[in-house]
């Protein structure tokens, strides 16, 4: 029952409030047990900026000195989530709160150890005692004062910033009218002056669309040993017709001159192509074990189609899918622009949860299709496992597509991140 108390706990801290969760935090004996990755209670409440959960973890005695596997301890977590998000408060205050606890607990360590290597003859076991209780509840005193003090800035910046979030909702508001009225009177103006002429075909005509783009995908393809024109035009066909998901894929790539496309149509990988790649994380592979591989520096992906039009379309989906968020973010790969703090705080908390939704997989012994998402985890870094947890959700799609409802809901932080925000970016960002 414990190990059921300290998962839920974990989700708590990813999903909710600590008055939510506090009943939990009551049950369990250890505050600081750990999860994947090493970290404890504290190390995700520090990384998410949860202020009420690090407070009430350092009121019951939370350890700030404890490293996950990355050798970071809490003080050092908050001084990095400071530097990556200077414009939150919240995270300013965490990083004060942990300084302080820090501070103390080492100033206490210090003073327990010199008072243990001095003789002091004149004062009693007894005395010696009272003395460090007494030092320890004069600490403890300044500390609720100052985290009370904090905690108080905290509420006083959450309010003035929902005024400025109200203030900006209303102007968008006026803004989006704007931008509808003046849409409006262009598409007058048109059918004035050309009629049903002056609007595109494609745009009148699904048909005559997907047409257009899967052959303006087809014209950027290369194909450097064997013909697969016939196949790449049903694996086109496929993606486009597939889900709303790998169809804004292709509607985004299918007009960018920078795409470029090379095919082995004789073997399923790509290692007369590309004998060695280097992947986002920086480790090499050999291109006799990869299907297919994104090249970042040149714009140009790479596809081995010698397998069924199911996996072909899949390995396709997850490279292009790379290159898209790669061209239109402008972030190395990242599936949010650079500087976009809110979008690159939801990607963090869903690497989260699907770090503790693979640790409790593996142990219920899951799936074989989950390997699209736990390849995603193990990548050495942080860019390489956000751009290859995006990638995973068209790739998944395109390979079980009979089960990628079951996937939306067990996988929800990544396929709503990807439908509601990437999905319309991409699409945003399409000529036609």
């Amino acid at each position: 029952m414990e190990e059921f108390v300290e998962e839920r706990l974990f989700a708590g801290v990813l999903t909710g409030s600590f008055l939510q969760n506090k009943e939990l935090l009551e049950e369990v004996e250890d505050v600081d047990v750990r999860c994947m990755r090493q970290r404890t209670l504290l190390h995700v409440g520090v990384r998410l900026g949860k202020a009420d959960w690090v407070e009430e973890l350092l009121a019951r005695g939370a350890d700030t000195d404890l490293k996950d596997d990355s050798q970071l301890n809490a003080l050092s977590s908050a001084e990095e989530m400071v530097r990556r998000f200077p414009e939150e408060l919240d995270r300013s205050l965490i990083l004060k709160l942990v300084t302080l606890v820090h501070r103390r607990d080492q100033a206490m360590m210090h003073r327990l150890e010199s008072s243990s290597s001095r003789s002091n003859d004149h004062i009693t076991p007894v005395a010696r005692n009272n003395q460090d209780i007494e030092s320890l509840k004069s600490s403890v005193d300044a500390l609720r004062h100052e985290m009370k003090s904090l905690m108080c800035q905290l509420i006083s910046s959450l309010e003035e910033l929902k005024t400025q979030v109200c203030g900006r909702d209303t102007l968008l508001r006026c803004l989006e009218e704007a931008v509808t009225s003046t849409v409006e009177d262009v598409t007058f103006l048109k059918c004035e002056l050309g009629g049903e002429a002056a609007i595109s075909p494609a745009q009148l005509d699904p048909v005559a669309a997907r047409q257009e783009c899967v052959d303006a995908m087809l014209r950027k393809a290369t194909y450097v040993f064997g013909n697969g024109l016939d196949k790449m035009r049903r694996v086109y066909e496929r993606m486009y017709d597939l889900d709303d998901c790998t169809a804004c894929i292709i509607k985004c790539l299918c007009w960018d001159d920078r795409v470029k496309v090379m095919v082995d149509c004789d073997l399923w990988n790509i290692q007369r192509m590309k004998k060695k790649v280097v992947q986002l994380d920086g480790t090499q592979r050999d291109g006799s074990g990869i299907s297919s591989f994104c090249d970042f520096e040149s714009d140009t992906v790479y596809l081995g189609a010698n397998c069924r039009e199911t996996d072909v379309c899949a390995w396709l989906a997850r490279v292009l899918s790379q290159l898209s968020l790669k061209l239109v973010f402008g972030n190395e790969g990242r599936p949010y622009s650079k500087g976009d703090v809110e979008r690159e705080r939801e990607w963090m908390r869903a690497l989260d949860e699907a770090e503790e939704a693979d640790e409790r997989r593996r142990k219920k012994k899951g799936w074989f299709y989950y390997y699209w998402f736990t390849d995603a985890l193990y990548q050495k870094t942080e860019l390489a496992r956000v751009c290859h947890l995006a990638a995973a959700v068209p790739t998944v799609i395109a390979l079980f597509e009979s089960i990628r409802r079951d996937y939306q809901q067990k996988f929800f932080p990544f396929f709503s991140l990807y439908s509601n925000h990437v999905m319309p970016t991409l699409l945003a960002k399409a000529r036609r």
